[in-house]
């Protein structure tokens, strides 16, 4: 059974940065594309950031864009959210899912707080 584990949440202050880390358990690590999810109370869960498979082509929603960087390091079956500049819009779960063709899994989420 693959299991995917976020961590590297927390609060921090409007401005301030945070790492997450998503490491997971799948079979063939690099043949699943990645992606960062995140939910506020009330809102719809939306996609944060993606990545390639292939060729760490990353996607990037237009509001984190140029704060938020998305890696991977397939020897240590990881992927990174880096955040930077963080704003309160930012508060909400993010959480990790993996993907190929049909197949993909979640995460248990992450809590990310951002007061000012």
């Amino acid at each position: 059974e693959v299991q995917l584990v976020e961590s590297g949440g927390g609060l921090v202050q409007v401005g301030g940065s945070l790492r997450l880390s998503c490491t997971t358990s799948v079979f063939l690590f690099e043949d699943y594309a990645f992606g960062w999810f995140r939910q506020a109370p009330g809102k719809k869960r939306e996609a944060v950031s993606c990545i390639s498979s292939s060729d760490d082509s990353a996607y990037y929603a237009d509001s984190v864009k140029g704060r938020f960087t998305i890696s991977r390091d397939n020897a240590k079956n990881t992927v990174y959210l880096q955040m930077n500049s963080l704003k309160p819009e930012d508060t909400a779960v993010y959480y990790c899912n993996a993907f190929r063709g049909y197949v993909n899994y979640w995460g248990q989420g992450t809590q990310v707080t951002v007061s000012s």
